[in-house]
């Protein structure tokens, strides 16, 4: 496969920090030769483990984004033991539009993996993170959240894998970031995802959902700092060992977990997030926006669990995922 057009303007390899840009040649309408400019920073301090922490993978979802670039800000060198890279804003062009998905080639990059280093802007960044980013790491952290249409309770996920030993370092690390809930999770579209592409190269890998609804609270982003911080500990990068912190085990097993809207119009939730569900009890209503006098839509749960997701908006679509039910975790 040929090189990826992406380079760094900064030294993977020299001790201190450093602010730089990943480039991506685009050329458009307004720069003939433009790039598309990607922030990093690197931290390093001598022989050591390093550990890839990324944010903005999707552009609306804020709360990574929040914690990464104050910890980009605010470490040092002289703090760390080994090498922290630190991209706060995977999907550059999404961020700074506000949106899911890049406006430049509708591109949404946690679809786009493993990428090509010839395909879209979006899979041209996949391959590099894919082919040189995530080599370099002994852990990687990808931090979202619900973004404008989603609220979740806050968590942070692994995943079932065929690798026993792999799985046993990745749900270890789970539990160190110390989010109130830690979930297995069967991911939709599984193979596309910036997980896979970590996991398949033998990573230690750890996601989240840190709520959502397009905007962080006090609470939000001072859980994804803890957990950023309790990994980097758990890495051996920090000193010291993660904060103790109380987490319900829960999994997400199938696909059927994820409930998807028949009909369009006005979601009414007749539960609150967080709430334990039993299977056939009500969980939302769509009322149609058309007419008056036509009796709603009713969804019920289809197994037994906890509400563990809900859509943001109150206006649903045919095919929009509008509750995400949960269950303990097995031991």
């Amino acid at each position: 496969m040929q090189p990826s057009p992406v380079t760094a303007t900064v030294d993977f390899d020299r001790d201190g920090v450093q602010h730089g840009f990943l480039k991506l040649p685009h050329s458009h309408d307004d720069s003939a030769w433009g790039s598309l400019m990607i922030p990093i920073t690197v931290a390093r301090n001598g022989d050591g483990p390093t550990a890839l922490l990324t944010g903005g993978n999707h552009g609306d979802e804020y709360e990574g984004i929040t914690a990464l670039l104050k910890l980009a800000g605010r470490l040092r060198a002289g703090d760390i033991t080994g090498r922290v890279i630190i991209v706060p804003m995977m999907n550059h062009p999404a961020v700074l539009n506000g949106t899911r998905t890049s406006p430049l080639d509708q591109g949404n990059l946690n679809r786009a993996f493993p990428g090509s280093p010839t395909g879209t802007l979006t899979e041209r960044i996949a391959d590099y993170f894919t082919r040189y980013l995530v080599p370099l790491a002994d852990l990687v952290l990808d931090l979202h959240s619900g973004g404008r249409t989603l609220d979740l309770l806050p968590f942070a996920a692994t995943h079932r894998l065929d690798d026993t030993d792999l799985a046993r370092r990745c749900l270890d690390a789970t539990l160190a970031f110390g989010a109130p809930n830690t979930l297995l999770m069967a991911e939709l579209e599984g193979a596309a995802l910036f997980d896979t592409a970590v996991e398949s190269q033998g990573k230690v890998f750890v996601s989240t959902e840190l709520r959502g609804g397009g905007t962080t609270t006090p609470a939000s982003v001072a859980l994804a700092e803890r957990g950023v911080d309790n990994l980097l500990r758990h890495a051996g990068i920090l000193p010291g060992a993660p904060a103790p912190a109380d987490t319900r085990r829960l999994e997400i097993p199938d696909a059927a977990h994820y409930l998807q809207a028949e009909h369009r119009g006005l979601l009414e939730f007749t539960l609150d997030l967080g709430t334990p569900v039993r299977a056939g009890d009500l969980i939302a209503r769509v009322h149609d926006l058309e007419r008056t006098g036509t009796p709603p839509a009713e969804y019920h749960a289809t197994v037994d669990g906890l509400l563990i997701g809900r859509r943001h908006p109150a206006r649903v679509a045919l095919g929009d995922t509008f509750a995400v039910l949960a269950v303990p975790l097995e031991p």
